[in-house]
């Protein structure tokens, strides 16, 4: 199983006490310290599944031009008309993401293009569910623009999340689906479509990172 880099000090940490206590409960035959191990062996087990790394489809072959892929496994918060407030400004339609603590947490390029624009705000870390969190929270922005297609993403941390990371800048060109980062401990995801996007999924469906088909551009160039 891949783990994301950033995972590593995460999961080595917990080892280094687990692997005192077990030898110095094993010494002196001390079955409570053999025990008091496990709960760092289960953290380092746990931050292993967070920081996974699956390979998906879009890794194998190229999505279809058109199509705007989820940016990551989640349930889907938004889907059609934004949020008050939230949307940059113009006429946009938004699909939001929510992931959980137990969700991937890579995050991947809903669509294909050059990154033109790219901001980070400092804000709040109120739970990544809530509505107000699409405005208060601390939060990456990035534009991505084809031609004339643009498609504006975000990642939002949660209470839990308190990192981004995004590993991409103005002038990188990426794929549809490629990855761009992630971010640490429950968090969403905004993504924003221009109108003559259809928006393919709906409030309370699951979909998975460079997979699901969120919208798609309704007439081929």
């Amino acid at each position: 199983m891949r783990i994301d880099p950033a995972g590593w000090p995460f999961i080595t940490g917990p080892l280094a006490p687990a692997a005192v206590l077990t030898a110095a409960g094993r010494a002196g035959d001390r079955r409570g310290l053999r025990l008091a191990a496990w709960p760092f062996a289960l953290l380092s087990a746990y931050m292993a599944l967070f920081f996974r790394d699956p390979d998906r489809h879009c890794d194998a072959e190229p999505p279809a031009p058109d199509d705007v892929l989820s940016p990551a496994d989640g349930v889907v918060m938004v889907a059609g008309e934004p949020q008050e407030g939230v949307a940059p400004e113009g006429d946009w339609q938004q699909v939001s993401v929510f992931l959980s603590v137990v969700d991937v947490h890579v995050n991947r390029s809903p669509y294909h293009g050059e990154v033109v624009e790219s901001s980070y705000r400092r804000g709040s870390f109120l739970a990544a569910y809530r509505r107000e969190s699409a405005h208060r929270n601390e939060r990456s922005e990035l534009w991505l623009r084809d031609g004339d297609r643009t498609v504006v993403f975000r990642q939002i941390v949660g209470v839990l999340a308190r990192r981004i990371v995004t590993r991409t800048g103005v002038g990188r060109r990426l794929a549809t689906g490629e990855r761009m980062g992630l971010m640490k401990f429950g968090s969403r995801m905004d993504v924003f479509v221009p109108r003559d996007c259809a928006v393919l999924v709906r409030v309370g469906q699951r979909v998975r990172g460079g997979e699901t088909v969120i919208a798609r551009w309704s007439g081929a160039r």
